[in-house]
């Protein structure tokens, strides 16, 4: 019996709503008994009369089509049913208004879960301006609204609350964090960790909750860079190319320029990817790049095979791009031919 009374003190004192709901009912049915008994027929002559009497005396409308007319009836009214359905209607409110408040703050702290969320991109790590800049950056790229997911340990709330959502993790391999972040149902996850060690951790940790999500990794030792590339199917990682890049600007001057405008999303004449659709029948490369630079203003530079890593770039004339094949071009914004549009272009160049 005591710990009975121990669990209905704890609940009245957190306020749960199974419990406010029984309250709220209790209230009800009392109330309609003290109406009975004091002869106010009218206010109870139907349930959904006495429903709409007691909802607006509990939201303190009181609209003055129903009321009690007798005495006892006023004074019942006066003593039980207003305090009581007006203190029980405040209570639901602010009941609403913390519970509201409690859910966006843990979303804030990163305590949300997005495990059924789909198509969207999940950032790990935090290094403040780079990883805010690669973040606004995926905002201008996205041309449909699904927020990203930021999962990351150096920082304790949501950074960017109105872009973005938030997975607070103190490790970045916690396979559990992965799964709220609905790194599964991902289109890609960005990594980029504190230093190598983090990156490694979490791109093994990425691939095992997510086997089947494109994973894109920063590294700064390249031969780890190149091991994880050979070891781990459908990632891209990279490592600072700026060594390299100095050295191709002393002998080509003016190709640091070209690779910040083909690779920079706030620039025009941008690179892209685009997927030939299944089934498409093969198209000879010289034919398709005349082709899509008239019909969709688009400069055909590499190609794909379908599921391999071998990128064919600078392609000899007759080389066949296949359905599956993907596509690299330069643009001045994302142009994606679709199906239809594909058979149209295969069908005039056969």
């Amino acid at each position: 019996m005591r710990r009975t009374w121990q669990r209905i003190y704890y609940a009245i004192a957190m306020l749960r709503w199974s419990v406010l709901i029984a309250v709220i009912a209790l209230h009800a049915v009392i109330s309609y008994i003290v109406l009975a008994a004091t002869g106010e027929t009218e206010l109870i002559s139907d349930l959904w009369v006495y429903f709409y009497y007691y909802t607006t005396t509990a939201t303190t409308v009181g609209y003055g089509d129903l009321s009690p007319q007798t005495e006892a009836g006023r004074t019942a009214a006066a003593i039980i049913i207003l305090p009581g359905a007006i203190a029980l209607f405040t209570a639901v409110l602010g009941k609403a208004v913390s519970d509201i408040g409690n859910q966006w703050r843990r979303g804030l702290d990163g305590k949300g879960n997005y495990a059924s969320r789909r198509d969207h991109i999940v950032v790990v790590g935090w290094q403040e301006r780079t990883t805010m800049r690669l973040i606004e950056t995926l905002l201008e790229e996205r041309t449909y609204d699904v927020r990203p997911v930021l999962m990351a340990a150096a920082v304790e709330e949501n950074p960017m609350p109105e872009s973005i959502d938030f997975v607070f993790s103190e490790r970045l391999s916690d396979l559990d964090n992965f799964a709220r972040t609905g790194a599964a149902g991902a289109q890609s996850i960005l990594i980029r960790g504190a230093n190598d060690d983090d990156t490694l951790a979490a791109t093994l940790a990425a691939r095992a909750a997510a086997p089947d999500v494109h994973i894109v990794a920063h590294l700064e030792n390249e031969d780890t860079a190149r091991l994880i590339e050979h070891q781990i199917d459908n990632i891209e990682v990279f490592s600072s190319i700026s060594v390299d890049m100095m050295v191709r600007a002393a002998h080509d001057p003016g190709s640091s320029r070209l690779a910040n405008l083909m690779f920079s999303s706030r620039t025009e004449s941008t690179a892209f990817s685009l997927q030939v659709p299944t089934g498409t029948p093969p198209i000879a490369y010289l034919d398709a790049l005349v082709a899509l630079k008239r019909s969709h203003r688009i400069t055909l530079i590499e190609i794909s095979e379908q599921g391999g890593r071998h990128l064919d770039l600078n392609c000899v004339g007759d080389r066949m791009i296949e359905g599956g094949d993907t596509l690299f071009y330069i643009a001045n914004e994302r142009r994606e031919p679709n199906e239809r549009e594909w058979r149209e272009l295969s069908a005039q160049l056969t």
